[in-house]
């Protein structure tokens, strides 16, 4: 019997393989060189299991990279976007909870029912999409402990319970929608000066609302549909605690048959009662006693109700003070933010100071080398090595691939030179790095920041650039540490927007070239406040896994040549400049640039730059953000190339220029 048994249950074992073969499984496995799903796809299967009801997920394909809603990066899953898909399931525990490399979740938009799972495992997570569903039960506290996340929507749901004060601990939050849910309890103090969308409305919530500055600066919209909410920022004063209610009846304390004599109210005698019933359990041996009693009862009664009337008016002498002295701070915020930024000034001069004092001469390191300034095709000679390494140098600042200094020479000239790291450009040999210089040097456009001359010696090599006046693009759209900037007006985004688009669209369609590091730091302001671009064509000198370790840098890099190994090309740098664009309409740095939707997209810059819809100038921005969107997809294919973009951005400003034509002029344009 035991070997008859045992039989079929290997003959099970060896047609499982064939069986999941034939259900196309086992074709996964095979892609991956494992005996078994990759571990990802299976917690993709398992989710589908509980969640997929009526089977609308296809996943089938012969990776699961490729199945629908799916992004990648080596092999494993980085992006889920599964939405408007009916699924009427369940999101079950230990399924999409074990995808550790998730950075963007996104399951908007279905009827998935029950509680949010834990979700600690994700800590990559930056963004998740959990809106118009059906989840229940409270607000998920793993959310806490994922310092990455950024963007946050719960909304449209039916979850229940307080919202945890540990939100205010997420450092990089600046999108948490919450709305149309049953929440009760208070708002957390939330003071994160990243936080730019944020909604509590149509909830149970109660109690005042924290007066932090980020809180206050909210419409109070995303406040209502909460009866209960109070305090400053809604104008509607809190409800006081009522010291003494004179219709409130305090419960008869029995006598303790231990302690049979009490001092009464009085202090007349000892005599067992019930004091708040005015009723003695023993009767007096002279009627005289009684009325002493009471009598005495009725003296410390008052006494009782003056003193307690004393108390809350005290007390709420005390609350007016505080609210006198809150006023009294809050007049006096901007006086101290004012001090503060002095002081940040102060010591941002002294740290300048410091540092031009410590680079004085900075570039002296390369004297004694053999070798001299080599300058591009056409230039003059204005100055030598020499005269070079003797100028007196600032530090402005230090890049992926070296370090830039403002030269100021014996003569006065000034000049921008970029001091390059060896280390991350090792592998371009002299002669490859000599070829390079003599086409990147005969570039010559307005919007290009020229390279005049280049030395390389041994391991050293420097890059002289004119010196721009005005900063870069990215102090105008930040501002500096003492002084926050708003968003730019649309039109001075436009200029920009065209100047670069020229400059790159010159690269690309006159020397089929490619620039390969396009950032707001690489965009300088010429004299007259022009874009001009600089750093261009340097990353095929190096190594393309720089800027792995810099999200600032990642933002910029296109899908495509995130993988290592990648080269850079014409349609990533149109990617670059979508995300440039989106950085100049929001005055927001891509690492904070949430994942949206077209749609929701629009809604987000208008709430950065805190405008509504209507008027001529809405429409222009929204064209403009059109233009940053189609730049800005995933797929190079879709993308346009720099001269489309540019005839983009021309016709918008065209348009612009009609429309004003006809305000001014309106009689000329009807005739």
């Amino acid at each position: 019997m035991a070997i008859s048994t045992t039989i079929p249950f290997l003959l099970t074992l060896f047609f499982i393989p064939f069986f999941l073969s034939f259900h196309g499984v086992k074709s996964l496995t095979s892609h991956h060189n494992h005996n078994h799903l990759p571990n990802d796809a299976e917690s993709l299967l398992a989710f589908k299991l509980k969640a997929d009801l009526h089977n609308n997920l296809l996943f089938n394909s012969t990776s699961h990279c490729k199945w629908v809603g799916i992004q990648c990066f080596q092999h494993r899953v980085i992006r889920l976007v599964i939405e408007s898909h009916n699924l009427g399931g369940i999101f079950t525990p230990n399924s999409l909870t074990r995808l550790d490399q998730l950075r963007v979740l996104s399951l908007r938009n279905n009827s998935l029912t029950g509680p949010i799972p834990n979700l600690s495992s994700l800590f990559n997570l930056k963004a998740i999409f959990l809106h118009h569903n059906h989840f229940s039960g409270f607000f998920p506290p793993s959310i806490i402990t994922l310092h990455r996340i950024r963007t946050i929507d719960f909304s449209y749901n039916n979850l229940t319970g307080e919202l945890p004060t540990g939100l205010t601990r997420l450092d990089r939050l600046y999108y948490l929608r919450l709305e149309f849910n049953r929440f009760t309890g208070t708002i957390p103090p939330l003071n994160q000066s990243t936080l730019l969308v944020f909604n509590v409305s149509s909830n149970n919530l109660n109690g005042p609302i924290p007066v932090t500055p980020i809180l206050s600066q909210f419409n109070p919209s995303i406040y209502s549909r909460n009866p209960n909410l109070c305090g400053e920022i809604l104008h509607k004063e809190c409800n006081k605690t009522r010291f003494f209610d004179p219709n409130a009846v305090a419960p008869a304390s029995a006598p303790d048959p231990q302690q049979p004599h009490l001092v009464d109210a009085g202090g007349f005698g000892t005599q067992t009662a019930q004091l708040h019933g005015v009723a003695l359990n023993q009767p007096t041996r002279k009627s005289h006693s009684s009325n002493v009693i009471i009598l005495g009862f009725t003296i410390g009664l008052i006494v009782l109700i003056v003193s307690v009337t004393c108390f809350a008016l005290a007390v709420r002498k005390q609350r007016r003070d505080g609210h006198l002295m809150e006023g009294t701070m809050a007049s006096d915020y901007s006086a101290t933010l004012d001090a503060a930024a002095a002081v940040m000034r102060t010591e941002e001069e002294r740290e300048e100071k410091v540092k031009s004092a410590q680079q004085e001469g900075i570039m002296k390191v390369a004297a004694g080398k053999s070798g001299s300034l080599v300058f591009c095709a056409g230039e003059t000679e204005l100055y030598s090595l020499e005269q070079l390494m003797r100028a007196s140098a600032e530090l402005f600042g230090r890049g992926t691939i070296g370090t830039t200094y403002k030269a100021v020479l014996e003569n006065g000239l000034i000049v921008c030179v970029k001091r390059l790291d060896n280390s991350k450009i090792g592998g371009a040999g002299k002669e490859v790095f000599q070829r390079h210089m003599e086409s990147v040097g005969a570039l010559r456009h307005p919007n290009l920041v020229p390279l005049r001359c280049y030395f390389q010696a041994n391991e050293e090599r420097l890059l002289v650039y004119d010196y721009q006046p005005n900063g870069s693009l990215y102090s105008l759209i930040h501002g500096t540490k003492s002084a926050r900037a708003k968003p730019l007006h649309w039109t001075s985004c436009l200029k920009i927007a065209e100047d670069v688009a020229q400059g790159l669209s010159y690269i690309h369609q006159a020397w089929r070239l490619v620039h390969g590091n396009l950032k707001s730091s690489n965009v300088l302001l010429g004299s007259d406040f022009e874009a001009c671009i600089t750093d261009y064509c340097l990353s095929v000198l190096t190594d393309s896994s720089l800027a792995e370790d810099d999200p600032s840098l990642w933002a910029y890099k296109a899908p495509e040549i995130r993988k290592a190994d990648s080269e850079a090309t014409s349609k990533s740098d149109v990617y670059a400049f979508g995300v440039l664009l989106l950085e100049l309409l929001t005055g927001k740095p891509p690492s904070q640039h949430p994942y949206l939707t077209p749609n929701d997209i629009v809604h987000w810059v208008r709430s950065a730059r805190d405008v509504t819809d209507g008027g001529s100038d809405e429409n222009r921005l929204v064209m403009l953000l059109e233009v940053a969107i189609a730049c800005s997809v995933a797929s190079p294919e879709q993308r346009p190339n720099m001269w489309q973009v540019l005839k983009m951005l021309q016709e918008i400003k065209e348009a612009a220029l009609m429309e004003e034509d006809v305000e001014l002029h309106p009689g000329e344009r009807m005739s």
